[in-house]
C-alpha cells in the first residue's frame, strides 16, 4: 500500500511541478522555484518509489541509490523522470542468466610430501612394484630411493630382493643402499669396541664399572641391529648373534632382572641352536612380569622347533584369549582349531 501512495505522489508533485507555469505566468521566478521545490520533492518520491522494486542485490548501499535515482530525476527534466521509472521496471523483470561454471579455473593448492601419512605403508605391494621390469625405470628408482626413508627392517629384505634384478642400475642402488647401512653400523661398533676396551682396561672403579656396562649393552644394541635389519647373513649372522649375545650376558650378569634382556638373550640362544638354555631366558622374562603376548609367540616357536607339538598347541590357546594381536591371529586360528 505505501508503494503505491509513494508512486502516486511522486507523479502528483511532478504534475504539479508542471502546473506551475499557468498560474504563475506573470512571475517567472516565482515559477522557477515553484517548480524547483516540486520537481525535486518529486524526484525524492520517485526514489524511494523506486528502491523498493529494485532487486536487493541492486538496492544496496541504500542510500547512495536514492540519491543516484534521486539526482538523475532532478537533473533531467522530463526524460529524467520517466528514464528512471523505465530503468526501475527493466531492472525490476530482468534477469541475467546465471552461469553454470562458478570458476574459470581452479589452482591445486600445493602440499608437502613430508607430511603424508606414512601409517598405510603396505610392503606386499612395494616389493611387486620394485620386481615390476615393465614398471617405468625412473619410478621404480624413486620408489628405492625412498626406502631411505623407510625402516631398515622393512627396507632390507626389500632390497635384497631387488639384488638380482635385470637392470644394473637397480642392483647398484639397492646394493649401496645396503652397503651404507651396514657401514654405518659396523662404524658404530667399532667406535663402542674403542670405548668397552678403555672402561675394562682403566682401574677397577665404580666409573669405569658403569662405562663399561654402559658400553656392553650398546655393542648387543648394535650387533643385534644388524640381525634385525637382515643386514648379515651366513657366518656373519652366526657372529652378530654370538657376540650380541656374549655382550647381553655380561650386561644380564649385573642386571639378572632386566626382563627385556632376558627376552632377548632368549632370542639370541634360540637362533643359535641352543634352545634349553633359551627357553630358561623365556620362562625368565615371563617369571620378571614381562606381558605374555611378548614372550608366549618366541616360547611357540621354540616348542615347535623341537617337535613338541602339543606344547605349540597349548601356548596357542593362551594367546587365543588376547584380542590384541591381529598379525599373529591367522597362526593362533589354525592351531586353535579343531
Amino acid at each position: 500500500m505505501l508503494q503505491h501512495k509513494l508512486g502516486l505522489y511522486a507523479l502528483t508533485l511532478e504534475l504539479s511541478a508542471w502546473s506551475g507555469g499557468a498560474l504563475l505566468t506573470s512571475h517567472s521566478d516565482s515559477v522557477l522555484l515553484w517548480y524547483l521545490v516540486f520537481h525535486g520533492a518529486a524526484s525524492l518520491m520517485l526514489a524511494s518509489f523506486g528502491i523498493l522494486f529494485l532487486p536487493p542485490a541492486l538496492a544496496r548501499p541504500r542510500r547512495p541509490v536514492l540519491l543516484l535515482m534521486a539526482g538523475c530525476s532532478y537533473a533531467i527534466p522530463v526524460f529524467g523522470f520517466v528514464g528512471v521509472l523505465i530503468g526501475i521496471v527493466i531492472l525490476r523483470t530482468y534477469r541475467p542468466k546465471e552461469l553454470n561454471r562458478p570458476f574459470e579455473s581452479l589452482q591445486l593448492p600445493e602440499f608437502d610430501p613430508h607430511q603424508h601419512s606414512t601409517g598405510g605403508f603396505r610392503q606386499s605391494g612395494l616389493r611387486s612394484f620394485l620386481g615390476n621390469t615393465r614398471a617405468p625405470m625412473a619410478s621404480r628408482l624413486g620408489a628405492l630411493v625412498a626406502l631411505q626413508y623407510v625402516s631398515g627392517r622393512v627396507a632390507s629384505p626389500l632390497l635384497r630382493d631387488v639384488l638380482a634384478d635385470p637392470s644394473e642400475d637397480i642392483r647398484l642402488l639397492a646394493y649401496g643402499m645396503l652397503d651404507n647401512q651396514e657401514k654405518r653400523i659396523n662404524q658404530a661398533i667399532d667406535e663402542e669396541l674403542k670405548h668397552w676396551a678403555e672402561a675394562t682396561n682403566a682401574d677397577n672403579d665404580q666409573e669405569s664399572g658403569a662405562q663399561a656396562q654402559a658400553a656392553a649393552r650398546r655393542l648387543s644394541d648394535l650387533y643385534w641391529e644388524l640381525i634385525y635389519q637382515e643386514l648379515v647373513q651366513g657366518d656373519l649372522r652366526i657372529h652378530a648373534l654370538s657376540e650380541s649375545s656374549r655382550y647381553c650376558q655380561i650386561v644380564l650378569d649385573h642386571e639378572p632382572d632386566n626382563p627385556a634382556l632376558n627376552l632377548r638373550q632368549g632370542r639370541l640362544l634360540h637362533d643359535l641352536g641352543q634352545p634349553e638354555k633359551a627357553e630358561a631366558a623365556y620362562l625368565k622374562a615371563l617369571k620378571l612380569g614381562l606381558p605374555s603376548t611378548r614372550v608366549l609367540p618366541y616360547l611357540a616357536e621354540l616348542r615347535f622347533d623341537q617337535g613338541n607339538f602339543a606344547g605349540t598347541r597349548t601356548l596357542m590357546a593362551e594367546l587365543g584369549d588376547w584380542s590384541a594381536l591381529p598379525r599373529l591371529r591367522p597362526i593362533i586360528e589354525y592351531w586353535n582349531s579343531k
